[in-house]
């Protein structure tokens, strides 16, 4: 079937056979089918939608356009952790080494952040020498002998999704369900993992701003992964205030260290603990979720999960000394306080204007060629709840290098994101809803 006829196809809504869309993608990324053809096909399904089966041959034709790891010789389940990316999210750094020193393996390729959500690969690169780039055969080995190894997502896992995602990018098709769907599933199932807990974020500072569009979203992941022959659950968790207070690479990766010592923030932490245990029953090392809970608190209370953090970043070039001295860590040279204009109770925080103003500071990146300074970033002072008075401090400012605009006009954006009322306030849930089984 032409590209000409599947366009025609889904626009007008007629079903395609799935041959014909793992052929438009193979050769899509071969070079022999034209953007302005792949362009319009990626608007019509924005448009259209698509079928099950539609959905599988797209993400398996993504998946199998490049390598596809098989790690079903190294012992134990394999699991990883997806998150659909927001302001102050590290749990990343936290799962890892604490899932691993439970029992299950944990196998995480990561992105860089992109605008005002932060990528797990920039804050582990805060980390002197550690290197995110490695071979596929030390990647495996890090995997078997040490349970858990963080990289970046090579030229050669899933080139389709990554030539397709520009794309998306310049045609204003990027918020497309089936699209993002397959775009995250084509990359970690490429992996070799059993099983992918999925971090479904909803609220100001995400990806997806509305429930219903969050809960599709994780529900098409869930029956998508669970049709390829993968364990897949998702919580819906939300985002509508930074997760935790720390803001910036090096900020975020200090505060994980707190954590794992047994303090940082209890939200920050409760996430953790929830995300982990979804990750051990998929891992099927512990039955229930009371169970799952109390074997994550335990490695964080008994130092398990820091000790293999350390393990990790000494196994991936890291300086562990800056684990044990967080001091160490990259530091801004100045810090300036956001004070409040007005008394009272911290009633809402825009969480996307929190993170552009980290990104303004230096912490992130409007293009994915951009580079970052690890030492910039912010502090959130007070959270949704929270009694200011008037000049207290609501956020703190690390000053990076080279700012993208001038501290008055960033301490001007964050004091806009803050809304102080007379209260009472309160922050929601943090879990809005858990998604394990979907109808077919």
């Amino acid at each position: 079937m032409r590209p000409y006829e599947i366009i025609h196809r889904k626009r007008d809504g007629r079903p395609i056979p799935p041959e014909a869309i793992a052929e438009l993608v193979t050769r899509y990324a071969q070079g022999e089918v034209p953007d302005y053809q792949m362009a319009a096909f990626c608007m019509a399904v924005f448009f259209r939608g698509m079928s099950e089966p539609e959905l599988q041959a797209l993400t398996s034709a993504m998946l199998h356009s490049g390598d596809v790891l098989d790690l079903s010789d190294i012992p134990g389940p394999k699991i990883d952790k997806h998150s659909t990316g927001g302001v102050g999210d590290k749990t990343s750094l936290a799962l890892a080494p604490l899932v691993a020193a439970c029992g299950v393996k944990v196998p995480m390729v990561s992105g860089r952040g992109l605008g005002h959500t932060g990528g797990t690969l920039d804050k582990l690169e805060s980390i002197p020498g550690f290197d995110v780039r490695l071979p596929v055969a030390r990647f495996r080995e890090i995997v078997a002998s040490v349970g858990a190894c963080l990289v970046g997502q090579t030229d050669r896992i899933a080139p389709a999704d990554r030539k397709l995602y520009a794309l998306r990018d310049l045609t204003a098709t990027v918020e497309s369900i089936p699209l993002i769907a397959s775009s995250i599933l084509s990359k970690k199932l490429a992996e070799g993992i059993d099983g992918l807990v999925l971090d479904v974020k909803v609220g100001s500072g995400a990806f997806m701003k509305r429930l219903p569009d969050a809960l599709a979203l994780a529900r098409t992941l869930v029956r998508l992964g669970r049709g390829m022959g993968k364990d897949v659950a998702a919580l819906v968790t939300d985002m509508d205030q930074p997760l935790g207070r720390a803001v910036g690479n090096s900020l975020e990766v200090k505060e994980i260290l707190e954590l794992l010592r047994g303090q940082g923030p209890a939200d920050l932490r409760e996430l953790t603990v929830q995300l982990g245990a979804e990750m051990l029953q998929l891992g099927g090392v512990a039955a229930t979720v009371p169970e799952a809970r109390a074997r994550i608190e335990q490695a964080i209370l008994d130092g398990r999960g820091f000790r293999k953090l350390v393990e990790i970043v000494e196994a991936q070039g890291g300086d562990a000394r800056v684990l044990h001295d967080p001091d160490r860590l990259p530091r801004a040279a100045r810090v300036v306080e956001v004070a409040a204009t007005a008394g009272g109770v911290v009633e809402a925080i825009d969480a996307e204007a929190v993170g552009l103003a980290a990104m303004a500071l230096g912490a992130g990146r409007s293009r994915i060629e951009d580079a970052v300074d690890p030492a910039a970033g912010l502090e959130v002072r007070k959270k949704v709840g929270d009694r200011v008075e008037r000049g207290e401090s609501i956020a703190s400012m690390h000053l990076g290098e080279r700012p993208l605009e001038p501290p008055e006009a960033v301490a001007a954006r964050l004091r806009a994101a803050w809304r102080i009322g007379a209260g009472p306030a309160s922050p929601g849930p943090l879990v809005l809803q858990r998604i394990e089984e979907v109808e077919t």
